[in-house]
């Protein structure tokens, strides 16, 4: 060290003997024993070292400003604590900056400053170094030769040289000061050691500085591991996917991942989307393009991305108003349906008057094949609307109509919303078909999911689980068609217009086939109107003997069956021969007849009785018979009929017990004879009350031993003191009565309001009796003599007139 002890008086209270250069730095503090390097651009400071370079021993006091961005710094801006220095070195720039090389030496503290001409010059005092506890500072200086011993271990750049120095130290301030000037402290921190006294103290700061500064570099190093070890796995990605590139690239199908960004960002600024959407839209994409392109996570986005724009948000077609063309088209493709017609037409109609209704939401109610699912694609046709068909049959998830949540892998949104997105209009008309056969499981209830599609207050905000977002569905014009109404939940029926549609008449199914069946089926087995003539009356024969059902679905086949076999024909002998299928003929092509002309009997037999039965595929007749034997009054119902039935037949005896006597039957009957009540078909099950006035008449024909007469059919549901009550399905009974050649028909009185349903072509060729109580319908259904009467002179007699005969050529729509 340089001897720098004559700038100071040896004893108890030291003076300032001699002034020595200032050089104010800045981001820096210079400990004793510390060699810096200097670069030196000021003028002041370039002449304070000028100086000292001048005056013996090159000495100079360095000492660290309080704010380093002060380029003129006056005696509040310098630190009163410093260090005097030994310029070893100074080298002139060619920029005129300075270079120079100190060393520091002692500390010292400022008395006062004077200044000079172009620096400050400074009167210092020596900085005494006093150790207040001798054990304390023995026990710190070996703690921190053990932290930096620690520190040296984590940090590779510490030199062993260094480590062995510190280790050897013995002088308590040159220990301070060494390890002080290795450590990149804050320059506060590396000020307060510099003026920290007594020495024992300055030695616990640094000590606990050092314990900080290893626990940041511990932490440090375990982020910058972190951090490398996720770039390295970003890096292996990157490298793998710039592979595939390559690959792909070679092979010709390179798919450029920005390329597919810019098109996606493109579509998504033309697609015209409800705010929310469109901010949800921008929030994705967004996700998107700070994604690895190849992970799991950016294809669930893009897909999802893709769904959004895909939507017909706000494409719509444009609506036919005209209601004369519009119910053309509804006649040229359907022969009859007036009620279905009518409802669409008032809807036209509506919306021609009104810029915003919200669509109906009508359910067709009816047998098979008459015609549901294709008077929907006509109304479609006719409001020049697209059409969209979704099948209900077997559904049982409720995720098949609102979806799945994105959570889930291959996650999709709902039937609805798909279909949606195959139209491309959100004013479709849209049928859910089979609306009936839906059924629910541990997976939810599809029906349940249905209200609040086809709920007119809710479904202008319908929720997808897959979109999350709100989509309107209110201009849908929605049409459900079912066999069954009760198969229907009560909530879903509530939701809907409900609109029957009964089977077919014998004319009508002829104008039909005649209208579109005949020539569609011509068309569809490459012959011409040319190559084959079916008469009327072979139609009429296929109606009749061929098929028995209330729509023409079974005739549609039967007429296909004899154009494949004419074809055949054709082909085999003479393409221009003209093939003509008449009455006669039909056997030849469809084989033996499979039902007979007529279904009642050929003569009346006792105890048999014509009942009428509605089932989904429309009306049927019900044959009732009753026989008599010895017994013990036990009463045997067969036939597979259910609950509602057998109390029927309950209350049937029931009531011929009361009546026997009136009726003329031994009062006592039912102790000597038992009865066997039976309905043929009996693998078919049967339920209802409206056979009730049939299984009735059938006991008191088997009692009384009079006939029942064949071309009588009845319907009606029986109490125990005889009145009649009314049934459903009247209309499908009485077609399925014509069918079957009866000549009249027996239905309650409460029933006459449903006869303008009744076409009257078929009301014309019917006598329709309306009943109140059953007494009436003994006289109408059992053969009697001229003059007969079934009751005792005290009873009032109901004869062959008994009842009251609707006026069969009352106006009837």
């Amino acid at each position: 060290m340089v001897n720098i002890t004559r700038f100071f008086r040896n004893d108890d209270n030291p003076q300032p003997t001699n002034k020595l250069p200032l050089l104010p730095l800045r981001d820096i503090v210079v400990f004793p024993h510390m060699v810096a390097p200097l670069f030196v651009g000021r003028p002041k400071s370039v002449s304070a070292l000028s100086n000292a370079m001048n005056t013996e021993g090159k000495h100079i006091f360095l000492a660290t400003q309080c704010k380093a961005d002060i380029d003129n710094p006056g005696e509040k801006d310098i630190k009163r604590v410093g260090v005097i220095g030994t310029v070893l070195q100074l080298l002139r720039l060619p920029d005129g900056t300075v270079k120079a090389l100190v060393e520091g030496q002692v500390r010292a503290h400022v008395r006062s400053f004077q200044r000079e001409e172009d620096y400050f010059q400074v009167e210092l005092e020596p900085v005494k170094e006093v150790v207040a506890s001798p054990t304390e500072a023995e026990t710190l200086s070996r703690s921190i030769k053990e932290s930096f011993e620690s520190y040296a271990k984590i940090n590779k750049n510490i030199s062993k040289d260094l480590i062995a120095k510190v280790a050897a130290t013995t002088d308590y301030s040159k220990l301070v000061d060494t390890i002080a000037q290795h450590f990149a402290f804050k320059i506060e921190d590396k000020q307060r050691l510099l003026e920290a006294s007594p020495l024992d103290r300055r030695m616990s700061l640094l000590l606990e500085l050092i314990n900080l500064e290893v626990e940041v570099f511990r932490m440090d190093q375990r982020i910058k591991g972190r951090v490398k070890e996720q770039m390295e796995t970003t890096q292996k990605n990157y490298y793998l996917n710039e592979q595939m590139r390559a690959i792909r690239k070679e092979m010709g199908t390179e798919d450029d991942a920005t390329d597919e960004l810019q098109d996606l960002e493109k579509r998504i600024k033309r697609k015209r989307m409800p705010r929310e959407v469109a901010a949800k839209t921008r929030q994705e994409f967004k996700k998107l393009k700070l994604m690895t392109p190849m992970s799991a996570e950016a294809t669930v986005v893009r897909n999802y991305i893709d769904w959004i724009i895909s939507l017909p948000w706000f494409e719509r077609s444009r609506v036919r108003i005209d209601i004369e063309e519009a119910e053309n088209i509804l006649n040229e493709d359907h022969y009859g349906l007036e009620k279905p017609k009518e409802r669409i037409l008032e809807y036209l109609a509506v919306q021609a008057l009104v810029k915003k209704i919200r669509g109906p939401i009508l359910c067709l109610v009816g047998p098979p094949g008459v015609g549901k699912t294709s008077l929907a694609r006509s109304v479609a046709r006719a409001t020049r609307r697209k059409f969209v068909r979704l099948s209900l049959g077997g559904v049982r998830d409720e995720a098949e109509i609102r979806g799945h949540r994105r959570t889930y892998i291959g996650a999709l949104p709902g039937k609805i919303i798909q279909s949606l997105k195959k139209t491309g209009t959100n004013n479709p008309v849209f049928c859910l078909d089979e609306v009936d056969k839906m059924s629910m499981d541990f997976r939810g209830d599809p029906s349940a999911a249905l209200l609040e599609v086809l709920d007119p207050e809710q479904n202008f905000a319908f929720n997808d689980h897959y979109l999350d977002l709100d989509y309107d569905l209110s201009d849908i014009l929605f049409i459900t068609t079912a066999n069954t109404l009760p198969d229907i939940p009560l909530p879903l029926q509530d939701r809907m217009e409900i609109i029957r549609l009964p089977g077919y008449t014998e004319h009508e199914k002829y104008n039909i086939a005649n209208e579109f069946l005949i020539p569609k089926q011509i068309k569809s087995n490459g012959l011409t109107q040319d190559q084959i003539n079916l008469s009327q009356n072979a139609v009429y024969t296929i109606i009749n003997r061929y098929t028995r059902e209330s729509g023409v679905r079974n005739l549609e086949r039967e007429i296909a069956g004899v154009c494949r076999k004419v074809a055949r024909q054709i082909v085999k002998e003479d393409p221009k021969k003209i093939i003509r299928v008449s009455e006669s003929t039909v056997e030849k092509y469809l084989g033996p007849p499979k039902f007979k002309k007529n279904e009642i009997e050929e003569k009346d037999h006792v105890g048999m009785v014509t009942g009428m039965a509605w089932t989904q595929f429309g009306g049927e007749l019900l044959f009732v018979e009753t026989l008599t034997m010895p017994g013990k009054g036990n009463v045997t119902v067969t036939g597979k009929l259910g609950e509602v039935m057998k109390e029927s037949a309950q209350a049937a005896v029931s009531f011929v017990r009361s009546r026997a006597e009136h009726l003329s039957i031994e009062p006592g009957f039912y102790r000597k004879m038992d009865l066997h009540i039976h309905i043929p078909e009996g693998a078919i099950s049967k339920d209802g009350p409206s056979a009730g006035i049939a299984m009735c008449t059938s006991l008191v024909s088997a009692l009384t031993k009079r006939p029942a007469r064949r071309d009588v059919a009845m319907t009606g549901e029986i109490t125990l003191r005889g009145r009649v009550l009314p049934i459903g399905g009247l209309k499908e009974k009485i077609l399925a009565a014509h069918r079957g050649g009866i000549k009249k028909v027996i239905i309650p009185k409460d029933n006459e309001k449903d006869l303008k349903d009744i076409p009257a072509s078929i009301s014309k060729q019917l006598e329709i009796v309306s009943v109140e109580h059953l007494d009436e319908v003994f006289g109408h259904a059992l053969v009697l003599e001229e003059g007969e009467t079934l009751f005792n002179k005290q009873d009032v007699p109901f004869s062959m007139t008994g009842g009251k005969s609707v006026d069969k050529h009352a106006p009837i729509n």
